[in-house]
């Protein structure tokens, strides 16, 4: 019973704090805590759902139907060899998206929180040439590398919020390695990629 309840309580995290979340939540913090919080609802709202169709409708859509169409279930998504296509249509989307944000000229900081999950995506993808590595661990990785890159920039209190990511990478990781999706190397690998790169790409836009 207390294997099936650490089970279903892994899944349940796994589906929860998907990768496809983080930009969107990120994004939330930066309307928070930077000037953009100024601007009026209606349109932080607009941004926002914006942001949630590039990042995650239409990914998560394009990716369930590829599966779809190939009779897969999600499990064979774990395998390293099938994660190509998947992570070639997130990083289309991601793409748009970030043409979109330009054209309406957005700020440079806001751009970056979907640059560094843009970049993230690349280099995901260029790793998992030789390896295999957690996105999941990456994305809240990059979330909390992009939370301390504009603690940086605005100066806002960053404990509380540090303290937050790094419960979210510890139980994410967690999750991932009971439900046997990934080694504890894959899980380090991802959140320290993640990190810096969500990091680095706040502080260099």
């Amino acid at each position: 019973m207390r294997n099936k309840i650490l089970i279903y309580t892994a899944q349940f995290l796994s589906v929860i704090f998907q990768p496809f979340y983080m930009p969107v939540v990120a994004f939330v913090v930066l309307l928070m805590f930077s000037y953009l919080n100024n601007l009026p609802l209606a349109y932080k709202a607009v941004l926002v759902f914006a942001i949630y169709v590039f990042t995650v409708l239409l990914p998560r859509t394009a990716i369930f139907l590829y599966r779809k169409s190939n009779g897969w279930s999600r499990f064979h998504l774990s395998k390293r060899i099938n994660r190509y296509v998947p992570y070639a249509l997130s990083i289309l989307s991601y793409g748009i998206l970030l043409y979109f944000m330009y054209r309406i000229h957005m700020p440079s900081f806001a751009i970056a929180v979907i640059v560094a999950a843009f970049v993230l995506q690349i280099i995901c993808v260029l790793i998992n040439t030789r390896t295999k590595i957690s996105t999941h661990a990456a994305a809240a990785g990059s979330l909390t590398g992009a939370i301390v890159g504009f603690a940086l920039l605005f100066h806002f209190n960053l404990l509380p919020w540090l303290c937050v990511c790094v419960l979210l990478c510890g139980l994410v990781g967690t999750a991932r390695l009971i439900l046997r999706q990934h080694s504890l190397l894959d899980i380090w690998l991802g959140t320290l990629i993640g990190f810096f790169c969500g990091f680095f790409c706040v502080l260099l836009m």
